[in-house]
């Protein structure tokens, strides 16, 4: 019997980190979602896995604290063993406003969770992928963005800012594994179709910016995760420290 990789997911109960959740599942591997606080879409996600033929189970934390974060690696490694593969995908945007407006606190919020924390749910992965730590190698996978480019004037700059960071995490790290046998690559998703344009208080995002697309749609969240289980697989065995534009030619 051949033994299924595990891939842990952050952020995996919804949106891209759903979709990706689902196409890991039917691509062979098994599943360890990530939630911070939606207990039922984490669920749903993992019953979904469970039908494609997956183990999968869900492990609640907020991933911008390092003790969460740390918690949930012990967890993983607890009920369902040493990962290889990690899509570093929690993130949050804040509510959409000017700079000058906008709150102190959400911005440090944005930041803890998209770059900082990012970065310790990758250390932790490491301590597990890498050889020198009994580890036998893998893939992650970073979530950048559009805004990288786009900056998300009046919107969320500090947003744009937390993922241009993340683009030079890929870099520096992909460099640091390759003799470690990990690849790292990051996805930068353009104007997809996911709760996030609700939550940061843009309702009616995707309409009013289709238009600004050259394909003239919104994608969807499996597109993007697509090529993520690409990035993952051994298809994309010689592709480290890029980042893979899904943006429409946004």
């Amino acid at each position: 019997m051949t033994t299924r990789p595990l891939l842990l997911v952050t952020g995996g109960g919804r949106g891209i980190g759903a979709a990706v959740c689902r196409l890991a599942a039917a691509a062979g591997y098994d599943v360890a979602i990530n939630y911070a606080g939606n207990r039922a879409a984490a669920d749903a996600t993992a019953e979904a896995c469970r039908a494609a033929g997956a183990r999968a189970d869900v492990f609640q934390g907020d991933m911008a604290a390092d003790a969460d974060i740390a918690r949930v690696f012990r967890e993983v490694d607890e009920r369902m063993g040493r990962i290889d593969a990690l899509v570093n995908n929690a993130g949050i945007t804040g509510q959409a406003s000017r700079l000058d407006d906008a709150d102190p606190a959400e911005i440090r919020r944005v930041i803890d969770v998209n770059v900082t924390g990012a970065m310790l749910v990758a250390r932790e992965a490491v301590r597990r992928m890498a050889p020198r730590h009994g580890g036998r190698g893998g893939a992650i996978v970073n979530l950048s963005s559009a805004a990288v480019w786009l900056g998300s004037p009046d919107t969320f700059v500090w947003y744009a800012a937390s993922k241009a960071a993340i683009d030079s995490f890929t870099l520096g790290l992909g460099k640091e594994l390759g003799p470690d046998g990990i690849r790292v690559n990051a996805v930068a998703p353009g104007l997809i179709e996911t709760e996030i344009h609700d939550s940061a208080g843009l309702t009616g995002r995707l309409d009013k910016l289709a238009s600004t697309v050259p394909m003239r749609r919104a994608g969807s969240a499996e597109e993007v995760a697509k090529v993520i289980l690409f990035l993952l697989s051994e298809q994309a065995s010689y592709v480290t420290g890029a980042v893979y534009n899904v943006t429409g030619g946004r």
